[in-house]
């Protein structure tokens, strides 16, 4: 293809609460085996787009051990592969990435050194399926300066959240707000751009120089009037992990079977980091509906409606309802739980009861698990 691929996974959201406090949000755990940065790779690894740039940032550790091995997504070639760039100290500069203009100027050199004539922007923190491909040929044919990816969202929606945009008959943008007060429009970008290669760089490097930072707010935005600046819409399913209310939903929409269909069962595939864990093992009075249980689970209880993510025991006369439990989670006898996100690596002692009454409860227990 021709085109690099840059994914923005730096960010942090304080809408996320207690989840994003030991891990970026690109690393959240997604459908029991995935991470949130996976759906953005995979599309790009589809879409046969050789040479992808990841810039991290805030609590980075899990998700560059996860992005350690770049087969996983046929990113291990001589020619291109998968960078991941995080700040670094230099003569010249000191900071952290202080916006996402700002990353992509540190690494600058990622793109004058590419020979690729576009770039693909993608956020790490959107699940969805996309065939870059089809953009491409879609901003080359309006002969766009920049090409920004976008959805009709239904009414109800507080997209209030999000970049919202107008365009005109041409899909023409001619209005764009970052995150409004009051939205005029019901059409959000999904944070995925494309941009010639050579004019990201003067972009860029122009408002490095009147000290600007941020790819919507200071070029999008600033220059709607100025460059051609399109909207591609779609149809598909497209989630944003914004708060942990969506994080909870986009993993309970994995229990519908044409989402999952869609995405496991419909080329392209999603790929992910493998780990070589037993399969799931139900042992006698366990009772399983209408759940996801990923590999290397023992289940002793009763699980209904849940997402259950790897290594995770669940004991004896156990009850898990309308829930996500995250990686390797002990779950002691005769506990309850419902409307509930169970942080990775805890331990629940036995007789414990949660429910989240007013919307979902995340349960952080770091119990010793040993002395139970």
């Amino acid at each position: 293809m021709r085109a690099i691929g840059i994914i923005l996974a730096g960010g942090n959201n304080h809408r996320m609460k207690e989840l994003s406090q030991k891990r970026a949000i690109a690393a959240m755990p997604i459908a029991g085996s995935y991470r949130s940065i996976d759906f953005a790779l995979s599309n790009m690894s589809n879409s046969h787009i050789q040479k992808v740039g990841v810039f991290t940032q805030y609590n980075a550790r899990s998700l560059n051990e996860h992005l350690s091995s770049s087969k996983w997504w046929d990113f291990g070639r001589k020619q291109g592969g998968l960078f991941v760039f995080t700040p670094t100290v230099t003569y010249d500069n000191s900071f952290w990435y202080r916006g996402t203009a700002d990353a992509i100027y540190q690494n600058l050199a990622f793109l004058k050194n590419s020979h690729e004539p576009y770039v693909i922007i993608a956020s790490a923190d959107c699940v969805y399926k996309m065939d870059y491909n089809k953009v491409l040929e879609y901003h080359i044919e309006k002969k766009a300066d920049i090409t920004v990816v976008c959805k009709d969202m239904p009414a109800g929606t507080e997209v209030e959240r999000y970049g919202t945009l107008k365009m005109n008959e041409e899909c023409l943008i001619e209005d764009f707000e970052e995150k409004p007060i009051v939205a005029k429009s019901n059409t959000i970008s999904c944070g995925i751009y494309i941009i010639r290669r050579r004019q990201l760089i003067e972009l860029i490097e122009k408002s490095a120089e009147e000290d600007r930072h941020d790819f919507v707010r200071d070029i999008l935005i600033r220059y709607k009037n100025l460059k051609k600046i399109y909207g591609y819409k779609i149809k598909e399913y497209w989630r944003n992990i914004a708060s942990v209310e969506d994080y909870f939903s986009t993993n309970m929409d994995f229990l519908k079977p044409e989402i999952r269909d869609y995405f496991f069962k419909q080329y392209p595939d999603v790929y992910s980091k493998v780990d070589d864990l037993p399969p799931a093992k139900y042992n006698m009075g366990s009772q399983i509906r209408n759940s996801l249980i990923s590999s290397g689970c023992i289940i002793n209880g009763i699980v209904e409606d849940s997402v259950v993510f790897k290594k995770v025991f669940i004991g004896n006369n156990c009850f898990i309802k309308n829930s996500i439990i995250l990686n390797n989670v002990y779950i002691g006898d005769n506990t309850h739980i419902e409307n509930c996100i169970i942080e990775s690596r805890d331990t629940i002692r036995a007789n414990s009861y949660h429910k989240g009454e007013n919307g979902i409860k995340i349960v952080i227990e770091k119990n010793e698990r040993y002395i139970l």
